[in-house]
């Protein structure tokens, strides 16, 4: 069994979050659940919060909630802390409830982009949101983070403000708006908020909870990790790097290339990125001291490198941004390239006099930070505010997101692979965090012996990704240095442990507790990484799989796989056969349920063409597909909204990216996937034709979609009254004329599993 992953190479400055002195207010103890009115602190003797942390969410004490997360960590520093659950945001009224904190407010939208959340990837509005009881939708505002803390300010002007989350990390800088079609501000600016924390939170906001509690004034805490807050200029002895622009800077020998990456500055040193055989790892970790650069093998001049803690790169300013698509793109590239803990420097962007300055990523917790965290005493349910008079959570009170994730246990943290269209780089980063097998065994056997309605069956261990389990590279050092955005694309990185031991023997001592039935595998698994260790896909096959393994290949063609740093089908080819090898053996007819991505960038209509054959071919019929969703920040966001491909350096002249924009042709992409639908053939006719792909128009197996058209039941009976058509026989469909030949088949839909 391989060793937990070592991050002692970025934890070595970090102070741990259990070493704090407790705050006084410690003496209270802990509660059973966090306060949410007036009475309830008056029970546990409170005379005010040291905290209030306000929620989009329904509270629910259980370590998958972002609130319950920080609420806990924060009460096991000895702070009293009280929650505002999905507040009416009409007025101030609702933001007063718990009295005015003494040291802060903490704000966030949710567990979900409010935005997100509400509106569909065609800016439909949801009539559900699994977060609020009753999957009751409209009970949150849009952009949450900003009302909130808007009336935060007007509840009491004084307290400080300290914004956190999902919404608020994706939004940090200047950022294209999907739902406005625009670029906006950093939410810095909108919210009023007087420090914003991206990423997991827990290390900064028990800095900055101790900061103030120490009567430290809020606009002096501007050196915790993870933050970012207004500057007016940058201050003395700081070195900044202008990357405002995207024109050659002049000589090469005066500037620092900030697209520079790990390898490119090691070539450039006439060195590599791996560590050799007992050597040292050559590349650009964090120096303690200025270190000399040699900018290119062949150049005469060197010149001495800033410390990176001490270094910050000027972003475009956001009034750049806002009217120039392709300084965006350099934009987003930019602090792409300045996501690692390691080597990460700090960023700052102008928003008109004042600048937004960003603190270097925060420090990644250690397997025992982790096991604290979620080791805390979590109720594992609904506040009882939310219970019905039996207490039971049935009905109209029932939270959908609590009950998908009541019986899981989250394992680790982060995701190496850097897919363009995912946020969990931008909020989690790409290093792994991961609890102890012990911790993760006595949060099962708590589920079992505490959680009411409990039948034996764990619904998920897993994370981000099922299968980054202590896993990540072989060398802290190189790891540290690293500047790629994947471990896993174009392919597996030389450096990166892939051994699945550690999971693999945790999966066989949690399935050998009493009282446990099934465990099985919930969150998604990487299949490109599975298939290096066999012993691995054959314990997952032949243990830990209800009947379906959800995986997501996105699609087929290269052209769209590029933009999503995904790898090609012929890996879901090799991990399919393993699947079936190993169910085989077991005696199990079982099914992987592909899920593909419809209108990403640089996805042209063949591409979605030759996905849908694919499909066809292989008897998938999805029922539900999903169009790609430009988030903020993403890194495919920046190429949907620019045209540019930032995973390339940047300039006036660089490749442009196929955008699928209007609806239309959002609609078209999205049928190509239902090609099984009769509502799409008409969209699909007309496009194969326009394509010169009649030929794939037709009554064959080798057609994607027949000539004829079903007519609806409406449509059939009106047929009936105006012409007196007889009733088809049994096994047959009326059709519509279409232009070319009808054929009647027999009833019912054609064979092929079915996606759900």
């Amino acid at each position: 069994m391989n060793a937990p992953v070592d991050v002692s190479f970025f934890t070595r400055a970090a102070k741990p979050i259990t070493s704090y002195r407790k705050y006084w207010a410690a003496r209270f103890g802990t509660s059973k659940f966090l306060p949410m009115s007036r009475a309830e602190m008056d029970q546990l003797g409170w005379d005010s919060c040291d905290i209030i942390l306000v929620t989009g969410d329904a509270y629910v004490d259980h370590p998958s909630f972002g609130m319950a997360v920080i609420g806990r960590t924060l009460e096991a520093q000895g702070f009293r802390v009280g929650i505002i659950a999905q507040p009416d945001w009409q007025s101030a009224e609702a933001f007063k409830t718990l009295g005015k904190p003494n040291l802060f407010f903490g704000v966030t939208a949710g567990n979900m982009d409010s935005m997100i959340n509400r509106y569909t990837a065609d800016r439909k509005i949801r009539s559900d949101d699994a977060y609020t009881p009753g999957d009751v939708g409209g009970k949150r505002p849009d952009r949450a983070a900003i009302v909130y803390s808007q009336r935060c300010r007007e509840a009491f002007k004084d307290v400080p403000i300290v914004l956190g989350g999902i919404e608020g990390s994706l939004r940090r800088i200047a950022h294209y708006d999907y739902w406005s079609d625009k670029v906006r501000r950093s939410i810095l600016v909108d919210a009023k908020c007087d420090l914003l924390l991206y990423g997991n939170a827990e290390r900064a906001i028990v800095e900055i909870a101790h900061r103030l509690g120490a009567r430290v004034p809020v606009h002096e805490i501007t050196d915790v990790r993870g933050t970012a807050f207004f500057q007016r200029s940058t201050p003395p002895g700081w070195f900044q790097i202008d990357s405002s622009s995207v024109d050659t800077p002049g000589r090469v020998e005066e500037h620092i290339n900030p697209y520079q990456t790990t390898q490119e500055q090691a070539a450039a040193q006439g060195a590599s990125c791996a560590r050799e055989e007992g050597g040292s790892v050559q590349g650009d970790a964090i120096p303690s001291q200025p270190m000399v650069f040699v900018p290119h093998a062949k150049a005469k001049a060197k010149f001495s490198l800033p410390p990176r803690e001490r270094t910050v790169i000027r972003l475009p300013s956001y009034e750049q941004v806002k009217s120039d698509p392709v300084l965006y793109a350099h934009a987003s590239r930019v602090l792409h390239l300045e996501t690692n803990p390691g080597n990460a420097r700090a960023l700052v962007q102008a928003h008109g006099d004042r600048d937004v300055w960003l603190t270097p990523p925060p420090i990644p917790l250690t397997t025992a930070e982790m096991d604290h965290v979620f080791g805390l005493p979590y109720a594992r349910s609904p506040h009882p505010s939310y219970a019905d008079e039996q207490g039971s959570h049935d009905g109209a009170t029932k939270i959908p997101a609590w009950e998908m994730i009541r019986f899981s246990v989250n394992i680790m943290r982060g995701c190496f692979g850097g897919c363009t269209f995912c946020s969990i780089t931008e909020h989690e980063g790409r290093i792994i965090q991961s609890r102890s097998e012990d911790s993760v065994i006595h949060e099962i056997e708590e589920i079992r012996d505490k959680v009411a309605g409990f039948t034996g069956v764990i619904s998920d261990l897993g994370g981000p990704t099922a299968n980054m389990y202590r896993i990540g590279c072989k060398s802290p050092e190189i790891e540290s240095a690293c500047r790629k955005p994947s471990c896993v694309y174009p392919g597996i990185c030389q450096n990166l442990n892939t051994d699945h031991s550690a999971l693999i023997h945790m999966y066989r001592r949690a399935r050998g507790l009493k009282g446990i039935k099934k465990i099985l595998i919930g969150s998604g698994l990487r299949y490109d990484l599975a298939v290096q260790s066999p012993e691995y896909v054959k314990e997952l096959v032949q243990h830990h799989v209800g009947g379906y393994l959800k995986i997501a290949p996105e699609h087929t063609e290269q052209g769209p796989l590029t933009r999503m740093m995904k790898p090609g089908i012929g890996t879901y080819d090799k991990f399919k056969a393993m699947f079936d090898k190993y169910s085989a053996e077991a005696g199990k007819k079982q099914y992987l349920v592909p899920y593909f991505i419809a209108a990403h960038p640089g996805t042209s209509d063949e591409d979605m063409m030759n996905l849908a054959l694919w499909l066809k071919k292989n008897g998938f019929r999805a029922d539900q597909v999903q169009t790609f969703y430009p988030s903020p920040m993403a890194t495919a966001t920046a190429m949907y909204h620019s045209g540019r491909n930032p995973l390339r350096k940047i300039a006036r002249d660089s490749e442009a990216v196929d955008i699928v924009r209007g609806d239309r042709r959002r609609r078209l992409h999205k049928a190509f996937l239902r090609y099984h639908d009769p509502n799409n053939w008409p969209l699909l006719r007309e496009a194969l034709k326009s394509m010169g792909r009649a030929d794939l128009i037709g009554n064959g197996k080798h057609h994607l979609i027949p000539s004829f058209q079903p007519l609806t039941d409406g449509a059939y009976q009106s047929a009936r009254r105006k012409n007196s058509t007889p009733a088809p026989a049994k096994g047959r469909v009326l059709t519509q004329h279409t232009g070319l030949p009808p054929r009647v088949t027999g009833a019912g839909k054609p064979g092929g599993r079915r996606s759900t």
